[in-house]
């Protein structure tokens, strides 16, 4: 086969995972985007709160996503060497670890929201609506769970149509019930509910996702869709080499989440103008991100089942032409933050001033998106897929916890920096993280068969 046909192999194989990935992702920032812009018409303060209650989710987010990601590393490669009952035996302990973790945070937002909430900010008007919109959203959690752990496995599986579908119909659920919910709807006596019912179209659109998901997986027999005995058929030296493989991921990503709460926490102590610039910067910024979510998974997914099969010199191959093939399409997709930060006046329903800062946000992230691209592919993408976590949890949060948090507090606390100059504090870990993961790719040390 020449060249030209195996560069045409790649790329089919890439974006035949990678699509229907980044439209689901597309989907869900859509969600959350229409969220912010409806509740964005009610003001500064409705923006702020639910922006601060969405970090109690973002925390179950990353949570679930470290236990997935983990377990995702042995289905990959299970997939690969055609193990059926290793692959449900993996989804069993991710399935039941996702929902268990779900409950915890689901008690805490509808017990002790004030508090969870003043770990952000000391706006007691922000706190009193957040609080409202927590206690509603939170059903919404064990749903979640589910949800995310069935779609995170039949994507490693190779089954990418089912989430893609599932989530469109979740998004067309969430904007027509926002819109009947957040401003009332006279004709049918469905009152004004502001944030509350933001939080109730969440939790609706989040069940019809999660019943069709399942059901249709059942139907289809997929494969990890087992009987309950064979997901919870693991033993104790099948659970001991999972956890030693998948924890560095779970502590990564809780870390991670962490580290982007203090952000957020960070922010809202500059003032709600930062904080509320700094959402709605998050919101459109995710409209482009999910380009590289979807590449990194899809990679992850493609360098794991060729590990998996034995096919490690393919495996180093495809990695070495994700490696500059990532921040190529960082640097082309990441010039689409100047027109679309040009839109927020049409967006937003807030001042002016909150307006410029996004924008100056957004111009910071142009210029790092390139350096974060290749960051998502090493993280995510080849050293997850080739077992090597440990690596890929002390580059993705030494640098941050060690450099950019502390560096960004001074800026904040000590030295009064405008909010761009915070953003540019908080990007420094971009860079060496990249120069560790060239590192990395180049010693050839990420790859491992975690199967064997």
């Amino acid at each position: 086969m020449n060249k030209n046909s195996l560069l045409t192999g790649f790329y089919k194989t890439l974006f035949s995972i990678a699509i229907p990935i980044i439209l689901q992702n597309l989907l869900q920032t859509f969600v959350n985007m229409i969220d912010t812009v409806m509740v964005g018409r009610l003001g500064e303060i409705a923006i702020a709160s639910v922006g601060l209650g969405n970090q109690i989710f973002f925390m179950l987010i990353m949570v679930s996503f470290g236990v997935s990601s983990g377990a995702t590393i042995f289905i990959s490669q299970f997939w690969g060497a055609g193990d059926i009952p290793g692959i449900r035996k993996t989804f069993g302990i991710m399935l039941s670890v996702c929902f268990a973790v779900s409950l915890v945070f689901f008690a805490g937002s509808v017990l002790i929201p004030e508090k969870l909430l003043r770990l952000y900010t000391s706006d007691q008007a922000v706190i009193s609506e957040g609080s409202i919109y927590l206690r509603i959203v939170a059903f919404s959690y064990p749903l979640f769970a589910i949800a995310s752990s069935c779609q995170m496995s039949f994507r490693s599986t190779e089954h990418v149509v089912l989430p893609v579908v599932t989530t469109a119909i979740s998004f067309v659920t969430n904007v027509v019930l926002n819109a009947a919910l957040i401003f009332g709807f006279e004709p049918l006596g469905i009152p004004r509910m502001g944030v509350a019912g933001a939080a109730l179209a969440t939790v609706i659109s989040r069940l019809i996702e999660t019943v069709i998901t399942v059901s249709v997986a059942l139907a289809r027999k997929f494969e990890v869709m087992g009987k309950v005995r064979e997901l919870l058929s693991f033993d104790r030296a099948f659970i001991i080499k999972l956890i030693k493989i998948a924890s560095p991921v779970l502590i990564s990503e809780s870390l991670w989440g962490l580290g982007i709460t203090t952000q957020n926490s960070i922010f809202s102590h500059a003032g709600t103008d930062s904080f509320a610039a700094f959402s709605i910067m998050n919101t459109v910024n995710q409209l482009t991100w999910v380009f590289f979510i979807g590449m990194g998974n899809a990679s992850g997914i493609i360098l794991g089942k060729k590990i998996g099969a034995g096919e490690e010199e393919g495996a180093r191959a495809f990695a070495h032409r994700f490696c500059w093939f990532m921040p190529v399409m960082g640097a082309a997709i990441g010039i689409l933050l100047f027109p679309l930060s040009r839109l927020l006046p049409f967006l937003f329903n807030v001042s002016p001033h909150i307006i410029s800062i996004s924008q100056s946000m957004m111009l910071v992230l142009m210029g790092m998106y390139p350096s974060r691209a290749f960051n998502m592919l090493i993280i995510v993408g080849i050293c997850r897929s080739g077992g090597d976590t440990v690596f890929s949890f002390l580059i993705d949060n030494g640098w941050m916890w060690l450099l950019a948090i502390p560096l960004a507090c001074a800026a904040t606390f000590w030295w009064n920096c405008p909010a761009w100059q915070i953003m540019l504090c908080f990007e420094t870990e971009q860079f060496l993280k990249t120069l560790c993961g060239i590192w990395r790719v180049k010693s050839g040390k990420w790859l491992r068969n975690v199967t064997r």
